[in-house]
C-alpha cells in the first residue's frame, strides 16, 4: 500500500510540475503575442497615417475646387470618397471623371508611394503633364491596374519604360492623351502587363507598333489598341501568339492582310480606317478563335474569299472597300454564330444567293451601295427570325414586294429598301402581325406606285416613315395619326392630292413632316400647332391656299419652314419671329402682301444648335433664269441617288450650278440667327426692316421680286456672312449703303430693276459683279455701271459744254473711221487666210487616212475604231449660255490632227492637254486622261457630272466630256494667256507680263477658286495638286484654277495621295504629306503659299541654284531672318519705293502664314481671301491719294 501510495503521490508531483510549466509557457507565449499584435498595430497605425498623409498631401496638390470634399484630416482614410482599403491600408483608388487638375509629377510621387495600392483609376480627371515623370518611379509592388485616359498627358511613347518597376501591373489605360512617338530609342514595357490601350492620341510614323512589340509587348500582351492614331507602316504581329484582342483601326497603316501567325487565342481584330489593300484571302479564316473581324475603310479589292472568314464569327465589316464580283454561296455555309454582317460601299454585283438563310443567327445585314440586282430573296429572308435590320438600300434590286414580306420577321426594327428599282405597290399586309417590331421603314427613290396603305398604322412602333420620290397616288391616310410614335413623315416628290389630314395633328412626337412636290390642297391644318416637337416642316410646290397661320410661332423647335411655291395670301405672321429655332425661312412664290416683319430678326444671336444636326440634305442652288424662281431647293435627300436630282420638277426650270449634297451641321452655339431668308416673288410692300441687319448668319437674304420701297438699310451692311443678296425688282430708292464694300463673301448680288442712285460703294467687290446685276436703276453709276464723272459739267458754261461737244464729236468721227479701216484690212486678211486653207486641205489626208497613219501620231492616241462611229459618239456638255455646238469625238479628232504633237499644248499629272480648234472657229482645250484602272462608267460620269456643274469666275470650267472604251476625254474652255508657271519661268510659251498689279491680282483670283471648292462645294472639294502650272490666265490675265476633282477621279483611295502624286509636284507638298499621305484643305492652303512665293519672287519653287540644298519656302525664311526685301522680284522695281515694299511685305506675311509646318495654325482660303479684301482695299486709296488733285 504504501508502495502504491508513494506512486500516486510522485505522479501527482509530476503533474504539478508540467501544469506549472505549461502555465508559465503559456503566460510567456501570450506576452509575445501580446507584444506582436502591439508592434503590428503600430505598425499597421503608422502606415494608416503615412496612407493618410500622402492623400491630405495629393489633395493640397489639386486645382479643382471641391473635387476631393471628403477628404479631411478628422475622417478615417478608408472613408475617403473613392478610396477602398484592405487591413487598413489603402488599396484601390477610384477618381475617375473627378476634375481634379493636377500634374502626372503629384500622381507618381504621392499616389504611387502608396504601398498598399493595387488599382489607380484617374481616367477624364484633368491630369496634366509629361510621361517622363515616370522615370525612375518606385511603384507599389502590387499595383495591377493603372487608368490615366481621357487626360491631357503629352510626352513620347517611350516614357512608359517608367513603369518598368511595376511588376505586377497587368492592365494600362493611357487612351485619349496627347502622347507623341519619335522613332529611336530602346524601352521596356512592365514585364506582367497583358493590356494596353493607346488610342485616341498623337502617336505617328512607322515604329511605334514595333517599338511596343520590342519593348515585351510581343511575349506578354493580350490587349492591345492604337485605334485612332496616325501610325503608319507594315502590320508585323506574326511572331505575337497571344493576343485576344488587336484594334489597330483608324491609323495610317499600310501593305496587305498581315501575317496573324497562329493566331490561336485572338478572338478580336479591327484593322479598318486604313490603307490596307490587296486581296483578303483566307488567311484570317485560320483564327478559329475569332469572333469580331472588321477590315471596312481599307482599300481591299479582289472577291470574299469563297472560303469565308472563320467558323465563330459575330461580327464581320468589310464595308467601304472596292471589293468586286458575285457573293458567293459557299461563304454562308458556316457562318450559324454569325449575329452582324456588314458587306456594304463596295461594288459586289449579281444576286444575294439564298443561301445566306443559313446564318440563322444573324441579327443585321447592311448591304447597302453595291450593284446586287435580282428580286429580293424573301423566302430566304423570312427564315431568319432574329433579323433586327436590313439594310438593301443604293443596289439595284427589282420586282415587287410581297404582302407577306414581313410575316416571319417580328423582331425587325429597320427595313431600308431606298434607291432601288423595286414596282408595283406598298403591301396592305406589311405590319399584319400584331407582335411587328418596325420602326423604321425606308422605299424612298424606288419605282411604287398606288394609293400609300391606310394599314400602315398597323406597324405601331414606326418612328421614321419615307416613301418619297416615288409614284405614289392618292391621299395621305388619316388613320396613320394611329402612329403614336411617329418622328419622321416624308413623302415628297409623288402625285399624292387632297387635304392634309387634320388628324395628324394627333401624333404629338412628330418632327418632320416633308410633302414636297406633290398636289395637296387646301390650307394648313390648324391642329398641327399640337405638334411641338417639329423641327422640319416642308409643304412647298404643292396646291395650297390660305393664310400662314400665327401658330407656326409657337413650335418652339421648329427649325427649317419651307412654304414656297404655293397659293398662299396674307400678311407674314410677325409671330414667326417666336420661333426659337428657325433658321430657315423658304416663302418665295405665293402671293403674300403687308410689310416684311422686323420681329422676323426677334431671336437673332439667341438660337441653340442641334436641332437638325445629322440630317441628310440637298441644296439646289438656282443659277436663273425667266421661269426659275427664288434663291434655290433644300430638299431632305437621305437614301436618294444624286443622279435622281433631274426628277425634281425645278431641275427643268433652273440651272443648278450644283447640287450642295451633305449632313446638316450648325456654324454657331447658342448665338445663332437665321441664315437662309427668301421673300421673293410675292407682293410685299414698305421699306426692307432694319433689323434684319442683325440676322449676323445669314448666308442667303432674298427680297427680290415684291414692291418694297425706300432705301437699303445700312443695317444690311453688317452681314458679312452673306453670300447670295437679291434686292432686285422692287421700288427702291436712293443709294447703295456704303457698308456694303464690307460684305466680302458676297458671290452674288443683285439690286437691278429699283430707283436706286448714286455711286456704287467702292473699296469691297461690287466692282466685280456683272453690270446687269446693277441696271435698270434711275441713277446708279460707278464700276462696273460708267463713271459718275467728276460732277464738273454741271457747272460750266455753255460755251463750254458747246467746245466739249465739238471736241467730243472729232474725236468720235476718227475713231469710227479707224474701226472702219481696221475691219477692211480684218476682212482682207480672212479671205486669204482662208484661200489659203482650202488649198492646205486639198493636199492633207483625209480623216480616215490620219487615222490609219501611225507615223503621224508620234505622241497622239490611235483611234482603232470605225470613223462613222466616232462621229457618232457625242458629246455630254454642261454649258447652257454659250452651249457648245453638237460636237463628237470624230470633230475633236480632226479639231487636234488627231491628237498630233503639234497640237499639244501641256502636261501634267493627269494627262496630256491639247489645243483645239472647232469648225466655227472657237477654240477649245482637251484633256486626254491618263487611264484609270478599276473606274467603272458610272463612277466617271457621277465625278463628271459633278465637276461640270462647278461653275465660278476663278476656275476654269468643265465643258464637256465623252469615254471611249477605257479613254476619257475632257474638253475645257481654253484660256488663251497659258499658265501662271509659263508666264513667269517659261517667257517663250508665256507671252504676257506681269507687273505686280496683274500679280496682286491673280493671287486673290486664285484664292477665290481654291476657297469656293473648300467653302462652297459640298462636299468640300480639296484640289490636292494646287500649283502654278494648274492656274491658268484668260484674257483679262484674271486667274483660273484648273485641274480640281481631277486627283480624286484618277486616285482610287480618294482623301489619300499616292508616292506618285507627291513625287509629282516636289516644292508644294506640305511636310505633313510625307508622314501621312492625308489630303486635306490645309495642305491645299501650303500649296497656295507657295504659289504666292512665285509671285512675289518670280521664283520656281525648286531647282534655283540660289537655294543650295534647300527649296523656295526655306530659301525665303532664311532670308526672313536676313534681307527680306533681297526676296521680291527685281522686276516690280519695289526699291525706293516705302509704299509698295510695305504692300509686298504684308503679302508675303500671307504667305509665311499660310505656309506654318503646323497644319492646324494655317488660315483657311476663305480668310486668306477676307485678308487679301481687306489688303487691297487700301491700294485704292493710296493711289487716290497720289494722283494729282
Amino acid at each position: 500500500n504504501e508502495g502504491a501510495q508513494g506512486g500516486a503521490e510522485l505522479l501527482m508531483n509530476t503533474f504539478r510540475a508540467v501544469s506549472v510549466s505549461f502555465l508559465l509557457f503559456s503566460v510567456f507565449f501570450c506576452s509575445f503575442e501580446a507584444r506582436a499584435s502591439l508592434q503590428r498595430h503600430l505598425s499597421s497605425s503608422a502606415n494608416g497615417d503615412d496612407d493618410a498623409r500622402r492623400l491630405l498631401d495629393f489633395k493640397a496638390a489639386v486645382s479643382g475646387r471641391d473635387a476631393l470634399p471628403d477628404w479631411l484630416p478628422g475622417n478615417r482614410v478608408c472613408d475617403f470618397h473613392g478610396v477602398a482599403c484592405t487591413a487598413g491600408r489603402v488599396s484601390s483608388l477610384a477618381l475617375s471623371s473627378r476634375q481634379l487638375t493636377v500634374d502626372l509629377r503629384h500622381v507618381v510621387e504621392l499616389l504611387m508611394g502608396l504601398d498598399g495600392l493595387e488599382s489607380l483609376r484617374l481616367s477624364s480627371a484633368n491630369v496634366t503633364g509629361n510621361l517622363s515623370a515616370l522615370a525612375g518611379m518606385a511603384c507599389p509592388v502590387g499595383l495591377a491596374v493603372l487608368d490615366l485616359g481621357g487626360n491631357s498627358i503629352s510626352g513620347d511613347l517611350s516614357g512608359i519604360s517608367g513603369l518598368r518597376s511595376c511588376s505586377s501591373l497587368v492592365h494600362l489605360n493611357l487612351s485619349g492623351n496627347a502622347i507623341s512617338f519619335s522613332a529611336g530609342g530602346s524601352g521596356a514595357l512592365p514585364p506582367a502587363l497583358e493590356e494596353l490601350d493607346l488610342s485616341f492620341n498623337s502617336i505617328s510614323g512607322e515604329g511605334a507598333l514595333t517599338w511596343i512589340l520590342s519593348s515585351g509587348g510581343c511575349r506578354t500582351l493580350r490587349l492591345l489598341s492604337l485605334k485612332a492614331n496616325t501610325v503608319s507602316g507594315g502590320i508585323l504581329v506574326a511572331e505575337c501568339a497571344n493576343f485576344w484582342k488587336l484594334d489597330l483601326s483608324a491609323n495610317n497603316f499600310s501593305g496587305g492582310i498581315p501575317d496573324l501567325g497562329a493566331c490561336a487565342s485572338l478572338e478580336y481584330l479591327d484593322l479598318s480606317a486604313n490603307r490596307l489593300s490587296g486581296e483578303i484571302g483566307d488567311g484570317v479564316a485560320r483564327c478559329g478563335r475569332l469572333k469580331h473581324l472588321n477590315l471596312s475603310t481599307n482599300a481591299f479589292s479582289g472577291g470574299i474569299p469563297s472560303a469565308g472568314l472563320g467558323r465563330s464569327l459575330r461580327y464581320l465589316s468589310l464595308s467601304d472597300n472596292h471589293l468586286q464580283g458575285h457573293i458567293s454561296s459557299s461563304i454562308f455555309e458556316s457562318c450559324s454564330f454569325l449575329l452582324d454582317l456588314d458587306l456594304s460601299i463596295n461594288n459586289l454585283s449579281g444576286v444575294l444567293p439564298p443561301s445566306f438563310a443559313r446564318c440563322s443567327a444573324l441579327e443585321r445585314i447592311n448591304l447597302a451601295r453595291n450593284n446586287l440586282s435580282g428580286v429580293l430573296p424573301v423566302r430566304s429572308l423570312s427564315l431568319l427570325a432574329n433579323l433586327n435590320s436590313l439594310v438593301l438600300s443604293y443596289n439595284y434590286f427589282s420586282g415587287k414586294l410581297p404582302s407577306d414580306l414581313l410575316a416571319n420577321l417580328s423582331m425587325l426594327e429597320t427595313l431600308d429598301l431606298s434607291s432601288n428599282s423595286i414596282s408595283g405597290t406598298i403591301p396592305w399586309a406589311i405590319c399584319q402581325s400584331p407582335q411587328n417590331s418596325l420602326q423604321e421603314l425606308y422605299l424612298q427613290n424606288n419605282q411604287l406606285v398606288g394609293w400609300v396603305p391606310a394599314t400602315l398604322s398597323n406597324c405601331s412602333k414606326l418612328v421614321s416613315l419615307d416613301v418619297s420620290f416615288n409614284f405614289l397616288t392618292g391621299t395621305i391616310p388619316s388613320s396613320l395619326s394611329k402612329l403614336t410614335r411617329l418622328q419622321d413623315l416624308v413623302m415628297w416628290l409623288n402625285q399624292l392630292s387632297g387635304n392634309i389630314p387634320v388628324e395628324l395633328s394627333q401624333i404629338s412626337t412628330l418632327e418632320k413632316l416633308i410633302l414636297d412636290d406633290n398636289w395637296l390642297t387646301g390650307g394648313i391644318p390648324s391642329g398641327l400647332k399640337n405638334c411641338t416637337n417639329l423641327n422640319w416642316l416642308s409643304l412647298s410646290s404643292n396646291l395650297l391656299s390660305g393664310e400662314i397661320p400665327a401658330w407656326i410661332g409657337l413650335l418652339p423647335n421648329l427649325a427649317i419652314l419651307q412654304l414656297k411655291n404655293n397659293s398662299l395670301y396674307g400678311v407674314i405672321p410677325p409671330e414667326l419671329g417666336d420661333c426659337r429655332s428657325l433658321i430657315w425661312l423658304d416663302l418665295n412664290s405665293n402671293r403674300l402682301t403687308g410689310p416684311i416683319p422686323g420681329s422676323l430678326a426677334k431671336q437673332s444671336g439667341s438660337i441653340a444648335v442641334g436641332l437638325i444636326s445629322g440630317n441628310h440634305y440637298a441644296y439646289l442652288k438656282n443659277d436663273g433664269g425667266p421661269t426659275c424662281h427664288g434663291a434655290g431647293s433644300l430638299l431632305e435627300f437621305a437614301g436618294i441617288r444624286p443622279e435622281q436630282l433631274l426628277r425634281v420638277p425645278s431641275s427643268h426650270a433652273c440651272n443648278f450650278t450644283r447640287p450642295y449634297i451633305s449632313d446638316t451641321h450648325y456654324t454657331f452655339n447658342k448665338n445663332g440667327s437665321m441664315i437662309f431668308l427668301d421673300l421673293s416673288y410675292n407682293f410685299l410692300s414698305g421699306s426692307i426692316p432694319p433689323e434684319l441687319g442683325s440676322m449676323y448668319y445669314l448666308n442667303v437674304l432674298n427680297l427680290g421680286r415684291n414692291s418694297l420701297t425706300g432705301e437699303i438699310p445700312d443695317e444690311l451692311g453688317k452681314l458679312t456672312r452673306m453670300n447670295v443678296l437679291d434686292l432686285s425688282h422692287n421700288h427702291l430708292q436712293g443709294p447703295i449703303p456704303p457698308s456694303f464694300s464690307g460684305l466680302s463673301l458676297l458671290s452674288e448680288i443683285d439690286v437691278s430693276n429699283n430707283n436706286l442712285s448714286g455711286a456704287i460703294p467702292t473699296g469691297g467687290q461690287l466692282f466685280s459683279f456683272p453690270a446687269y446685276r446693277f441696271e435698270n436703276n434711275s441713277g446708279l453709276c460707278g464700276l462696273p455701271l460708267p463713271d459718275c464723272g467728276d460732277g464738273s459739267s454741271s457747272t460750266s458754261s455753255p460755251a463750254t459744254r458747246n467746245k466739249a461737244r465739238k471736241k467730243n464729236a472729232l474725236l468720235a468721227g476718227r475713231v469710227v473711221i479707224g474701226i472702219l479701216f481696221s475691219f477692211f484690212c480684218i476682212v482682207g486678211i480672212v479671205i486669204v487666210a482662208m484661200e489659203t486653207r482650202k488649198r492646205q486641205r486639198k493636199k492633207k489626208p483625209a480623216v480616215d487616212d490620219v487615222l490609219g497613219d501611225s507615223r503621224s501620231l508620234e505622241r497622239g492616241w490611235k483611234y482603232t475604231g470605225d470613223m462613222r462611229e466616232a462621229l457618232s459618239i457625242s458629246l455630254a456638255t454642261f454649258e447652257i449660255e454659250k452651249p457648245l455646238q453638237k460636237l463628237t469625238l470624230g470633230d475633236l479628232i480632226e479639231a487636234t490632227n488627231n491628237f498630233h504633237y503639234d497640237s499639244l499644248i501641256g502636261s501634267g499629272g493627269f494627262g496630256d492637254v491639247y489645243k483645239a480648234q472647232l469648225k466655227d472657229g472657237s477654240i477649245v482645250a482637251v484633256k486626254k486622261l491618263i487611264h484609270v484602272s478599276g473606274q467603272g462608267d458610272r463612277e466617271f460620269t457621277a465625278e463628271m457630272e459633278t465637276i461640270g456643274r462647278i461653275k465660278h469666275r476663278n476656275l476654269v470650267p468643265l465643258l464637256g466630256y465623252c469615254k471611249v472604251g477605257e479613254e476619257r476625254l475632257l474638253v475645257y474652255e481654253y484660256m488663251k494667256n497659258g499658265s501662271l508657271s509659263d508666264v513667269l519661268h517659261n517667257p517663250k510659251k508665256g507671252g504676257a507680263e506681269l507687273d505686280w498689279t496683274a500679280r496682286r491680282k491673280i493671287a486673290a483670283g486664285s484664292a477665290r477658286g481654291l476657297a469656293f471648292l473648300h467653302h462652297s462645294c459640298s462636299p468640300h472639294i480639296i484640289h490636292r495638286d494646287m500649283k502654278s502650272s494648274n492656274v491658268l490666265l484668260d484674257d483679262n490675265l484674271e486667274a483660273r484654277v484648273a485641274d480640281f476633282g481631277m486627283a480624286r477621279l484618277v486616285s482610287a483611295t480618294e482623301t489619300h495621295l499616292s508616292v506618285s502624286t507627291l513625287a509629282g509636284t516636289p516644292g508644294y507638298v506640305p511636310p505633313e504629306y510625307y508622314q501621312s499621305f492625308r489630303c486635306s484643305t490645309k495642305g491645299d492652303v501650303y500649296s497656295f503659299g507657295v504659289v504666292l512665293l512665285e509671285l512675289l519672287t518670280g521664283r520656281k519653287p525648286t531647282d534655283s541654284s540660289d537655294f543650295g540644298d534647300n527649296n523656295l519656302v526655306g530659301w525665303v525664311k532664311q532670308h526672313a531672318k536676313l534681307r527680306i526685301g533681297d526676296v521680291f522680284d527685281p522686276a516690280f522695281g519695289a526699291k525706293g519705293k516705302p509704299e509698295m515694299e510695305v504692300e509686298l511685305l504684308q503679302h508675303l506675311r500671307i504667305a509665311c502664314q499660310c505656309l506654318d509646318d503646323r497644319p492646324w495654325r494655317r488660315p483657311t482660303m476663305l480668310q486668306v481671301v477676307a485678308m487679301f479684301k481687306e489688303l487691297h482695299a487700301t491700294v485704292p486709296r493710296r493711289e487716290a491719294d497720289k494722283s494729282p488733285k
